[in-house]
């Protein structure tokens, strides 16, 4: 009873571990963000094609054959829902368990390429939701301020013409009481009294003071009764979708837009119609005396004026930010298109955010916009998602390795042939021994396999056996060699200045030190305890203090004693053949047949007589 009752608690356990475990967590966690980061590609892939898109018809739908066709909506479902898997199984492939370097570095470019593409239309979903309706807000109220500092500019601008139109006036009326109570005042002598010259500068000084009325009648007060129109209107949108808040939008925005333009306009009509008038009042009074055209001379009141008159006639210069509607497809496009074309200042303000820990740093694109911390937020949420799925993969890597295929049946026939050829013509011995003979030829050293074989011609020629051994292991080397199956260790060339010299590397391995001999770990070990007072005069201690150092024993040592295995003569043992053995897809079927019984080795080569030779030239 209590053994089945622990049971069903062992079972429940593994239920509840495969329910609530590590590995299940992680994976409904990547599945979650999966699909966070799947809507929101979609999301902003189908507005930013409405946005961008000028014709209504192109959202309807695309025809495959004819009389068949696909809306637009299901091609780009289909298509984000096959680029974020990719993206996916990508990134899995980039930290699964044994995957090849190449296979990473295909794996993790294509990774980062449909990351950036899932970012990109995240972004516009996420800007959207987040930065969107106060964008519009924004983006209509700079246009009111800039319209309304473009008509407190003019009114300005306005104000000072006026002001200096009152000081011709206040000079012309001193000048006209001059004349009337002693004279002179028109660059001739005249006695008092009201004369002509009086009168003239009574002309004058109706003229002025007419302008004067004139600019605050029908240009100072219609521009400030628009200014105040713009002050009085709001940013806010009202409307139940989109399309009705971006009709309003647009209405407001051109208002705005014709109200600045029809001051600007007036301003300048004006402006040159009283420029003129003024040019003209100034060249009555600029006339000397003697010449034609002389009523009353007075050079300071016409230079006065023209300055009155330049004035007045400097046009009005409109410097309207625009206004973008960016809510709904609209904003998700302009939204994307902003993140290409500012990538890097994007990038630098939210590396700034962060590390100054939510400080908005004043960063602009290059269109001079502002970049705003909503602006960063909603970058933020996209890259978390993908950072998301970049972590949790890291973390729960796929930890089966991949499928290998393998070998075909005709590498497998040909490796058992060109043994069994092999095999026969060694002479002494069964065919079982000859093969476990071939086996003791190959050693492994350093994450690899290697052939070993002496060379032909250091083997002893009196030494008739040997010499037919020899020959047979060169002429099985050969066939290894047409397979693919071992290849002679690689060297530096010209042709390929930057590949690994094998050889070289083997060399160097024979010249070093042990790295595991433990004679200078006794060594200290014993002078620890010789001062510590502990007898170590035993004959095990003395060989240690009177050892040498070894030598690093590396693959042409193996290689040695693995022929001296195998019974070869010195002569043949001091010059080696090495070849190593080539990994297919992660397998090495030549070892894998030698790692077979014999029966199968030779079963398909017919036997290791003459016959089965016969197959292998005939091969």
């Amino acid at each position: 009873m209590s053994d089945s009752r622990s049971t069903g608690i062992s079972v429940w356990g593994r239920i509840a571990d495969y329910l609530f475990g590590r590995n299940s967590l992680i994976g409904i966690a990547s599945l979650m963000l999966l699909v966070i980061s799947g809507y929101a590609t979609w999301s902003g892939m189908a507005d930013f094609i409405i946005g961008v898109s000028t014709s209504p018809a192109t959202s309807h739908g695309r025809e495959i054959v004819h009389g068949l066709s696909v809306s637009n909506d299901i091609l780009v479902i289909a298509v984000v829902v096959a680029l974020t898997f990719l993206m996916w199984l990508a990134l899995r492939e980039t930290f699964g368990y044994k995957r090849s370097i190449g296979e990473r570095l295909i794996t993790f470019p294509l990774y980062i390429f449909l990351a950036l593409w899932s970012i990109g239309f995240g972004y516009g979903f996420w800007w959207s939701l987040i930065a969107g309706e106060e964008a519009t807000r924004t983006s209509l109220a700079a246009l009111q301020e800039d319209a309304r500092d473009a008509g407190n500019a003019v009114a300005a601008r306005l104000d000072a013409v006026k002001s200096q139109l009152d000081n011709v006036v206040s000079w012309s009326e001193s000048q006209m009481s001059r004349e009337e109570t002693s004279g002179g005042s028109c660059g001739r002598s005249s006695g008092a009294g009201r004369g002509p010259l009086y009168n003239a500068r009574l002309s004058v000084r109706n003229g002025v003071a007419s302008l004067r009325d004139g600019i605050q009648r029908a240009w100072l007060e219609p521009v400030q009764a628009d200014i105040q129109l713009l002050q009085q209107s709001a940013a806010n949108l009202s409307g139940d979708t989109i399309e009705a808040r971006q009709r309003e939008f647009e209405t407001r925005a051109s208002q705005v837009r014709s109200r600045a333009k029809n001051i600007a306009a007036r301003s300048n009509e004006l402006g040159q119609s009283t420029a003129a008038e003024m040019r003209a009042l100034a060249n009555v009074v600029d006339t000397a005396p003697g010449k034609a055209g002389f009523s009353c001379y007075d050079p300071t009141l016409a230079q006065r004026l023209r300055q009155a008159a330049d004035q007045a006639a400097e046009p009005a210069e409109l410097k309207l930010r625009a206004a973008i509607f960016t809510e709904g497809p609209a904003g998700v496009a302009n939204a994307i298109k902003n993140l290409w074309a500012n990538i890097g200042a994007y990038g630098g303000s939210l590396a700034s955010y962060v590390t100054s820990g939510g400080a908005v740093t004043p960063s602009r694109t290059t269109g001079g916009e502002p970049i705003t911390g909503r602006d960063l937020i909603a970058l933020m949420a996209t890259l978390g998602i993908d950072f998301g799925l970049f972590a949790l993969t890291a973390l729960n890597p796929p930890s089966t390795p991949p499928a290998r295929h393998m070998p075909t049946a005709a590498v497998v026939r040909q490796i058992r042939q060109a043994m069994s050829t092999a095999i026969a013509r060694i002479p002494g011995g069964d065919a079982e021994k000859n093969l476990e003979w071939v086996r003791r030829h190959f050693i492994h050293h350093n994450k690899a396999s290697y052939f070993i074989i002496p060379n032909l011609y250091s083997c002893d020629p009196a030494n008739e056996d040997e010499s037919a051994r020899a020959l047979a292991m060169n002429q099985l080397a050969g066939v290894y060699d047409d397979l693919d199956l071992i290849r002679w260790p690689r060297k530096r060339s010209w042709r390929h200045p930057f590949q690994k010299n094998e050889l070289a590397m083997l060399k160097a391995e024979e010249d070093e030190l042990s790295d595991t001999d433990l004679t200078q770990i006794r060594k200290k070990h014993l002078e620890r305890l010789e001062k510590q007072g502990i007898d170590v005069s035993d004959a095990q201690s003395k060989a240690f203090q009177e050892a040498r150092p070894l030598r690093n024993h590396g693959l042409f040592s193996k290689a040695e004693r693995a022929l001296t295995i195998a019974g070869w003569s010195e002569g043949a043992r001091r010059d080696i053949e090495i070849f190593r053995v080539v990994d297919k897809e992660g397998l090495t079927p030549l070892l894998m047949v030698l790692n077979e019984p014999f029966g199968d080795v030779t079963e398909a080569s017919g036997g290791t007589g003459p016959e089965g030779a016969a197959d292998v030239a005939g091969a």
